[in-house]
């Protein structure tokens, strides 16, 4: 739980789970406000962010050329990402790493700050259930239910 609010004398509390489990979520934001993303529960590898691309280049018009903004992360770089690199300009998308230690300056960063501070009520943390649940429906209600307006 990020951060939570809570009378004097009565402390906000949530179960803790000792089999830590974790959702991932990679996306692709345009300005314009559409979000087509990947969730996986299982640990993020080079073969998680390429099905990524792939799901994200076989949903984007094939006429619009898309800009890809991505950090340095290890699965990035690796060989068999930038294997694919060729196949997804084929596709009209262009990738741009950001300067090392600059995430603030990828709009998607902002996505994933205001969902984990602002829009998640606390109910989300109750279980693993309850956060997948509620992690899906706002991915699925942006753009109509919560937006950023990055104009």
């Amino acid at each position: 739980m990020p951060y939570a609010w809570s009378p004097i004398g009565k402390p906000c509390e949530v179960p803790a789970y000792s089999h830590s489990r974790r959702l991932n979520v990679l996306g692709f934001l345009s300005r314009a406000g559409k979000l087509i993303y990947h969730t996986a529960t299982e640990s993020v590898t080079t073969d998680t962010v390429i099905d990524a691309f792939d799901h994200f280049v076989a949903q984007k018009d094939p006429d619009t050329f898309a800009v890809v903004v991505l950090d340095n992360a290890s699965m990035h770089r690796s060989k068999a990402f930038r294997r694919k690199i060729l196949e997804w300009m084929s596709h009209r998308v262009h990738l741009v790493y950001l300067s090392a230690y600059s995430p603030e300056l990828n709009l998607i960063e902002i996505l994933w700050r205001q969902m984990k501070y602002a829009w998640l009520p606390l109910s989300a943390y109750l279980s693993f259930d309850n956060l997948c649940d509620e992690v899906h429906r706002l991915l699925d209600g942006y753009g109509t239910e919560c937006a950023i307006n990055f104009e």
